[in-house]
């Protein structure tokens, strides 16, 4: 640009204004070039400084997380911003993989995040599993986000809805990095049709999943049971958790395979109910030591009587469903193998 303006002369002026001077220009030009090489310099200056080792090196302690005991060997300046007990060594309990969250085992031996066990506990102390649309409602949003951050910290606030209770016991299961159900083989669950068959593809879930399906299926049992109070069936409940269970990038393909983990939920969920039943009925209180053998048998006869009418209900209400779902070429006679048990 210098070279240019003293080759060129006075035509070039007019674009430094008309008073100017070639010399001026000349001077000018080169003072700008010349800040912007010191400028350059400088950025090569400090690109070129190299950062020496650490010094005054010492070990002051050897934290682990423990998935059970928390945080072990934390020193006691650090407690009061870190409590021991961490519901998850993650400064979050949402959207973290399970490896990384602090566990307890629950009254049926599931081991599941101690986070799941504080929302069930607090939510049945709070009568949720006698209000109405409990875990359809949808809670305050508002709410929801303080909670989760007291979740965070390991402690479940006083007087939250029951709504947002349930609403994040679902999202803690939708914002998992992998859906519990995704190790399982799409193709075999999509050919599910019974009980049994989806009993048996469940079995080859590892360990951690197969501990919160068995965790999520007697919680929509435990709401089950005061139906006629929440108004929340085994399909209702089916269908709220069964988009939580999995993840599908296809739209299409993800709609699909939610309507099979839905039957596969209620067909589970029906199971439990009916083991719970079943082991009720097996257990007769006595207070008297000394029972006479008349009564014994006669109170037998009268089990008997009453458990072979229930059979037989259930086993028409199975007759009636295998009939829409069984051809009439498989030589299967209901009516004779229905005399036959009877």
């Amino acid at each position: 640009e210098i070279a240019r303006v003293r080759r060129r002369g006075k035509p070039e002026l007019s674009r430094f204004g008309s008073s100017a001077s070639v010399s001026r220009v000349v001077s000018e030009l080169s003072r700008c070039f010349s800040t912007e090489n010191n400028m350059a310099d400088q950025a090569n200056n400090q690109q070129a400084m190299d950062i020496g080792p650490p010094t005054n090196i010492c070990h002051v302690a050897h934290v682990t997380y423990d998935r059970f005991d928390g945080f072990l060997g934390l020193p006691s300046e650090f407690e009061p911003d870190v409590p021991k007990k961490a519901p998850s060594a993650s400064a979050t309990v949402f959207g973290v993989s399970t490896e990384s969250m602090q566990l307890s085992y629950d009254s049926r031996g599931n081991c599941v995040p101690i986070i799941l066990s504080l929302l069930q506990r607090r939510l049945y102390d709070q009568g949720g599993l006698k209000v109405e649309g409990i875990f359809r409602i949808t809670g305050d949003n508002s709410e929801e986000e303080f909670v989760r951050e007291e979740l965070n910290k390991g402690v479940v606030p006083e007087g939250i809805d029951v709504h947002c209770l349930s609403g994040l016991i679902k999202a803690w299961f939708r914002e998992l990095p992998r859906g519990i159900l995704d190790s399982l083989p799409s193709e075999q669950v999509m050919q599910c049709e019974s009980e049994e068959d989806f009993v048996k593809v469940v079995r080859l879930l590892p360990q951690a999943e197969a501990s919160l399906l068995n965790w999520a299926v007697n919680l929509m049992a435990d709401i089950v049971e005061y139906e006629d109070v929440n108004k929340m069936t085994t399909r209702n409940l089916a269908l709220v958790f069964a988009p939580n269970m999995s993840k599908m990038a296809d739209p299409l393909t993800a709609l699909m395979y939610a309507v099979q983990v839905m039957h596969l939920l209620k067909n589970l969920t029906e199971k439990t109910l009916r083991e719970r039943k079943n082991a009720s009925s097996q257990i007769v209180p006595c207070d008297d030591s000394e029972v006479k053998v008349s009564d014994v048998v006669e109170e037998y006869n009268q089990e008997e009587e009453d458990d072979k009418g229930v059979d037989d209900v259930n086993k028409e209400e199975e007759i009636i469903k295998m009939e829409d779902e069984v051809k009439p070429s498989n030589g299967l006679d209901f009516d004779k193998e229905k005399k036959q048990k009877t």
